[in-house]
């Protein structure tokens, strides 16, 4: 399906959080409804500051019941080592058969880092710092692997080509990495990263490491702001911008029915509320506000985050997505079947095969 206008693909994703839900099975029917809508991909949040689930192992079970849509769960990157993140994201990306992403997020609170007693809490833009690191060794552990790294040679008893590993010696501020990975090179090579880039600290590590940067505005013009500043960053990192999808968040709150955004909420932009910008009003007026900040370049997509999981998921895939398809805004099937190839993105070439780097 072609972008009308010769603008970019629409990208729409959802989030799939839900209050006091333990059981990984209630995740199954939301992500195969999101993946009915042809929605790039579903988010689980996770923190150590409040009792949930693992989303990571949450994701990993939600994976062999679906087929398409990516799967992209919170793991954060302080006071969780490095090299068990990397090889567990890599894992989802096998699980799952290349739909896996990763959204980094940090813990800053003194309660998170009492949990595990290995250091007080840090400044955000510190602790961001450190992200930006381990988004670094995660790309080069998952390259560790040549593609072409396991023989299988039962006549030799070769399983691996030594060769084909490689070390990847990183020492960060905080951490020290040697390699190679435990996990083959994932079947995305890098699965995809989202950093939410609302606030500052997050900001530079986004422009420089994410394949999709999350920004909670409340206008277009914030929006369209925002998304330059991303794009102007991505290229002084050397980066080329078109490589980084810039999507809105939203909660959305689309109640009991069909109705006129109330005051506020409507296609002139959301209200900003403490969970950030709120979207409350029908699913046609969601369907014109997404579609007017699009085609605008405001951003590349939203990032939907629904106020009752359920309910408002239902009617944003059977009401909103299903009017942007009718309209030729969204497409209606899946092109291929990894995440980066939902959201246009190639696959990346191996660092090390490229340099030939020695193992």
């Amino acid at each position: 399906m072609t972008a009308p206008h010769g603008r970019g693909l629409l990208h729409l994703a959802a989030a799939l959080d839900q209050q006091a839900a333990f059981d990984a099975a209630s995740y199954v029917g939301p992500a195969q409804l999101a993946e009915r809508g042809g929605l790039d991909f579903v988010t689980l949040g996770d923190t150590f500051a409040r009792p949930g689930p693992d989303a990571l192992a949450v994701l990993s079970r939600v994976a062999p019941a679906t087929r398409r849509i990516g799967l992209v769960p919170t793991v954060t990157t302080t006071h969780t080592e490095p090299f068990h993140v990397q090889a567990a994201v890599a894992t989802l990306d096998w699980v799952s058969r290349g739909r896996a992403g990763w959204q980094l997020d940090v813990s800053t609170t003194e309660g998170e880092a009492r949990l595990f007693g290995r250091r007080h809490a840090a400044p955000a833009d510190a602790l961001w710092r450190e992200a930006g690191e381990i988004a670094e060794v995660a790309a080069r552990l998952w390259d560790s692997w040549e593609d072409d790294a396991e023989i299988r040679d039962e006549a030799t008893g070769r399983f691996v080509d030594r060769d084909k590993l490689h070390h990847v010696d990183f020492r960060g501020a905080t951490f020290f990495v040697k390699g190679p990975s435990i996990v083959p090179r994932p079947p995305q090579g890098h699965p995809v990263r989202v950093v939410d880039a609302t606030e500052g600290p997050a900001r530079r590590v986004a422009a420089r490491y994410a394949d999709v940067a999350l920004v909670r505005v409340v206008g277009p013009a914030q929006a369209r702001a925002v998304r330059a500043e991303l794009r102007d960053a991505a290229a002084k990192f050397g980066r080329d911008p078109d490589t980084l999808r810039v999507l809105g968040s939203l909660v959305v709150d689309l109640g009991d029915g069909e109705r006129a955004a109330e005051p506020g909420h409507g296609g002139g932009g959301p209200r900003q509320t403490a969970q950030g910008p709120l979207y409350r009003g029908g699913p046609v007026d969601l369907a014109e506000l997404i579609a007017a900040w699009h085609a605008s370049e405001a951003v590349d997509g939203f990032h939907l985050a629904p106020v009752e999981s359920h309910r408002d998921l239902e009617r944003l895939v059977n009401g909103t997505v299903a009017l942007l398809q009718h309209r030729g805004l969204f497409r209606t099937f899946y092109p291929g079947s990894t995440l980066r190839e939902h959201l246009g993105l190639a696959r990346p070439a191996n660092q090390y095969a490229m340099t030939g780097g020695a193992s």
